[in-house]
């Protein structure tokens, strides 16, 4: 991570070492621990010349079910559910996030309180009937220990829990639960296509430098049923989903803000993936994805050229001012001797800005869209996220 993750995990270091009074609940000390922000950069950090590169990801062929579940010697990694549901005549967009950050500092520390891991989860669901997006957040650290940690994330496997959310893999299925002051999920995802591993099998360049990388994969068209609970009434769902599963020592380059993603379950069985990272000016400092055509089990990986982001529509949020692009034209070269397929991904609705300042710190625009032909098919559904416009990154 860059400096200003160290910074923080030093200024943690002392609380996170220490036990709660019992006067004092944990969460009101993660949220004093946390309140100088893990992501966003701020006025103090050092310049990105001042940065020293991470080592380099060696290439690996990645071991499943091992790979599934966590890598606590990495400094980060998410576990990142989206999709679509139905219940009758509506139509929702959820999300379920899991974070890990590594503590440097307090890896030696022989104190059972020692918080050698934070955990950090967002959940967030969109009404596209009602126009509105509900959202929640939880943080926990984890020493490593059962009987006092409220976060733990397996090494074997997928099974993530942070006190009353979790995520777990069992048998071909993914079980995901969270539940918020206004809304609660228990989702059932069923796994009907291989995985999907992203860049070199597995190993996916995030910039210029070999530094700049992390390992990935995906996991599209999760058949999705379970429960949704909406104003106190709960109703059956059922949908389509998308899983990714990333982890690195580092991923941005240190002239990159942010990103733009899109991950689109396509209506034939296919899957697409396209993201680019981006400079202050607005430009691509790198880029790729994949295509997955219906059928297939092992997906096209596209170049850092081959793929270009252009907005076309813009909205402003009246929460916090930020100015994101709703509209995107996504330009895809899916093999080097084929022309470029033109794409437009338009959000279902404007409004899916997430402020999460209360946990990893950062405000980003994470939300259910659509992938259509520029003369007006809809080819699929899935998720924009776009991140670094409020304020850029630091991971």
């Amino acid at each position: 991570m860059g400096r200003a993750l160290e910074r923080h995990h030093r200024f943690l270091t002392p609380i996170l070492a220490t036990p709660l009074a019992p006067s004092w609940p944990r969460r009101r000390w993660l949220a004093a621990a946390l309140c100088t922000p893990l992501w966003p950069a701020s006025a103090q950090s050092p310049a990105p010349s001042q940065l020293a590169p991470a080592p380099a990801l060696p290439q690996r062929a990645l071991q499943f079910p091992r790979d599934l579940g966590s890598h606590p010697d990495t400094a980060i990694e998410w576990w990142y559910v989206t999709g679509e549901l139905l219940a009758q005549r509506r139509r929702f967009g959820f999300q379920l996030t899991f974070f890990r950050s590594r503590v440097p500092t307090t890896q030696t520390m022989r104190s059972a309180f020692a918080a050698r891991q934070l955990m950090f989860a967002h959940a967030a669901l969109t009404d596209v009937n009602s126009g509105r997006l509900l959202h929640d957040q939880r943080l926990a650290r984890s020493a490593s220990q059962g009987n006092v940690d409220l976060a733990t994330a397996s090494d074997t496997d997928t099974h993530l829990q942070l006190r009353d959310w979790s995520l777990h893999h069992t048998n071909g299925h993914y079980l995901a639960q969270a539940a918020g002051p206004e809304f609660a999920f228990t989702l059932t995802l069923a796994e009907t296509q291989p995985l999907l591993l992203q860049g070199e099998q597995g190993l996916s360049r995030k910039g210029p430098q070999a530094s700049q990388a992390s390992y990935y994969y995906s996991l599209p068209q999760l058949a999705v049923s379970g429960q949704l609970t909406l104003a106190g009434q709960t109703q059956a769902v059922t949908g389509r989903a998308w899983l990714d599963h990333e982890w690195s020592q580092s991923l941005l380059h240190p002239d990159a803000v942010g990103w733009d993603w899109m991950g689109i379950n396509l209506l034939d069985g296919g899957a697409l993936t396209a993201f680019r990272l981006r400079t202050r000016s607005g430009g691509a400092l790198w880029a790729g994805g994949s295509y997955r055509a219906a059928g297939q089990s092992v997906a096209q990986i596209l170049a850092a050229d081959a793929v270009r982001f252009t907005p076309q529509r813009h909205w402003t949020s009246p929460a916090t001012g930020t100015r994101y692009p709703v509209q995107w034209l996504v330009e895809v070269q899916h093999q080097p001797s084929q022309p470029l397929q033109r794409y437009l991904v338009k959000a279902v609705i404007d409004n899916q800005e997430l402020d999460s300042r209360a946990s990893t710190g950062a405000i980003y625009w994470e939300g259910l869209s659509e992938l259509w032909t520029v003369d007006g098919q809809l080819l699929g559904r899935g998720y924009l996220e776009m991140t670094g416009y409020a304020s850029p990154l630091i991971l």
